[in-house]
């Protein structure tokens, strides 16, 4: 049975990523990318799809027990748990090196006390479960085929087959040190080369020290804040610069319900917000990789720029249900792909220009054809900015003239308007400046109700939407203007939920709402973070502070965050750990840090 969302830790290699419970079992690994069919799949059905469980033995009808202790070994993503026994005390260590040929996962046992019998149990099943490869011996080594895929399994413990598992069982003493690793090849090469698990030990360790080094943030919160950067470095696919919104696909936000969704794709607005952090926490070259990957990505058709795209810049993205796994706490459909790539979500177009604006007035190298491409998705917007979306939800309910998709349109056109007065570009200025008028003026006629003294979610709806809170933010209205102070103000009457977090949007139960889905789903962390820079912007200082030491509680004892939480539960809720939610925690510290508000 999986684990609670918040009991897995995240190891990977930024080119896919397994996430590791705390009895020691890995319940979900993609290979060889983020995006490819998973060997272990557990976390989304049971153990007879696939996991690999390494931890002290224990008896056949018992639960594995659970680690006393695991932590990040410094700022790495290497990972380090203890178990107690009866018999003394063992580590093992989990980490998967930044690749230097075929992923792999390795994992070390370590004899700290005592003398402690161990147990692996190595249950590969290909396709998200469903296929069971071949497992047989070449040449001493212990390999798992199936199509065109070949996972290998080495280690100096013994190893047996049994009940189409493999098992390993020995004994560690003080000082005893015992590897395992797993190593990804296309089935028609030859077998990757033997791994030597404490030469990359070490040079994943050097890695992720070297990186950690460039951050420029040494405030209060840096422990937070170094630990969200590591984990966004995690979710970015090294060789193209893309960046994924989660590792996971169909992790609910309404347990036991329907809204479940494949995230294992770069959303334009996740990864741009992604972009904005890393500059200015210190991570130009990140920047500079993603710039890349945009411009590859929507290449020769800017005018049908989509959602997201595949981590290489993959176009298709075909939403598919897998019916034979039941779910992760029975929450199905499990899907992977996602059919929300084709929607229109002109807000995106916002996200972008404000990140290609950012990057350039940071001084990244400047790239020509950046520039070119801001024109372009201006020349779009100047004829579809004022057409009903799907918005920045993605709802799978009717099109609306999203509030805040014409807030960010208003944004693409305001950064290329500087763009443009910098020199650095030439467009039609005056056209511009005008078509940035009308979209304000529309704004503020339309999506703001004069009676209630707030911003609405959408033209002509008396429902609030937490995206409003990002209208100071993007700097569309100033922070002391009454309608913005009055919006922050009735989301938290209508959004908060009874712990003081924000809700996206009102949902509707067991009714279809304005998403188009049933089923309610729990507070939005990336809102409750937004938040807590809206009330600081106001003003509203120490309040800010609170909510944000508030939200950092509920990470989990590693310092990650799914999507939302939930509060009838207090359990964290959504793909697992999500980009969504570690870039505002970054925003909203930097911004407490550089207005002084934080405790001690």
């Amino acid at each position: 049975m999986a684990g609670r969302i918040e009991d897995y830790a995240l190891i990977g290699d930024m080119q896919t990523a397994a996430l590791v419970c705390r009895d020691g079992t890995v319940d979900w690994l993609c290979l060889p990318r983020f995006d490819s069919h998973a060997i272990f799949a557990g976390l989304l059905g049971t153990e007879e799809h696939g996991f690999w469980r390494l931890g002290p033995a224990h008896a056949a009808d018992s639960q594995p027990p659970t680690a006393a202790r695991r932590t990040y070994r410094g700022d790495s993503l290497i990972l380090e748990s203890e178990w107690d026994t009866p018999r003394g005390t063992v580590r093992v260590t989990d980490f998967m090196p930044p690749r230097d040929g075929a992923p792999q996962l390795i994992r070390i046992v370590e004899g700290v006390t005592g003398r402690v019998p161990m147990r692996s149990v190595l249950r590969m099943r290909f396709s998200y479960g469903r296929v069971v490869p071949w497992v047989h011996k070449h040449d001493g080594r212990t390999v798992a085929v199936a199509g065109p895929d070949s996972v290998w399994f080495d280690t100096e413990a013994e190893t047996y087959g049994k009940a189409l598992t493999t098992y390993a069982d020995f004994t560690v003493a003080p000082g005893d040190r015992i590897a395992f690793t797993i190593s990804w090849e296309p089935s028609h090469k030859e077998p990757p080369a033997l791994p030597e698990p404490e030469q990359s030990l070490q040079a994943t360790e050097d890695f992720w020290r070297d990186w950690v080094e460039h951050c420029t943030y040494h405030g209060p919160y840096r422990e937070a804040v170094v630990r969200s950067l590591i984990t966004l470095k995690a979710l970015t696919y090294a060789p193209t610069g893309g960046i994924v919104a989660a590792p996971t696909t169909s992790l609910p936000e309404d347990i036991g319900g329907v809204r479940n969704w494949d995230y294992r794709y770069t959303w334009l607005r996740d990864a741009a917000i992604t972009l904005s952090s890393l500059l200015r926490t210190g991570y130009r070259e990140e920047a500079r990789a993603w710039r890349e990957w945009l411009l590859r990505a929507v290449a020769g058709d800017p005018e049908n720029l989509q959602i997201m795209y595949g981590i290489a810049g993959e176009r298709e993205l075909g939403e598919a249900e897998l019916d034979w796994l039941p779910g992760y706490e029975n929450s199905a459909p499990v899907r992977v792909g996602n059919g929300a790539a084709h929607q229109l979500q002109l807000d995106v177009y916002g996200e972008v220009t404000e990140a290609l604006h950012l990057a350039h007035m940071t001084g990244l190298a400047r790239n020509d054809y950046a520039s070119l491409l801001q024109l372009k998705l201006i020349r779009y917007l100047e004829d579809h900015w004022d057409e009903p979306d799907e918005g920045i939800w993605e709802v799978r309910g009717p099109r609306r003239h999203f509030v805040h998709s014409k807030v960010m349109a208003w944004v693409a056109v305001d950064r290329t308007i500087k763009l443009i007065e910098s020199g650095d570009a030439d467009g039609p200025l005056e056209r511009w400046k005008e078509l940035r008028d009308d979209i304000h003026r529309d704004v503020c006629e339309k999506g703001y109700d004069k009676e209630r003294n707030t911003f609405t979610q959408s033209y002509g709806s008396q429902e609030l939407d937490a995206s409003l809170l990002l209208i100071p933010q993007m700097g569309f209205l100033p922070p002391d203007d009454k309608r913005v102070i009055g919006t922050i103000e009735a989301i938290q009457r209508e959004l908060s939920t009874p712990d003081g977090f924000i809700l996206r949007y009102p949902t509707s139960g067991g009714e279809e709402g304005v998403d188009g889905l049933p089923g309610d789903e729990g507070a939005f962390l990336a809102c409750s973070f937004w938040m807590a820079d809206d009330l600081a912007m106001i003003g509203r200082v120490d309040e800010a502070r609170k909510l944000f030491e508030k939200l950092l509680s509920l990470r989990n004892d590693l310092g990650l965050l799914a999507e939302e939480w939930d509060p009838r539960l207090k359990r964290q809720v959504g793909n697992f750990p999500q980009a969504f939610s570690h870039v505002p925690l970054i925003d909203t510290a930097l911004r407490l840090t550089a207005s002084g508000a934080y405790g001690g």
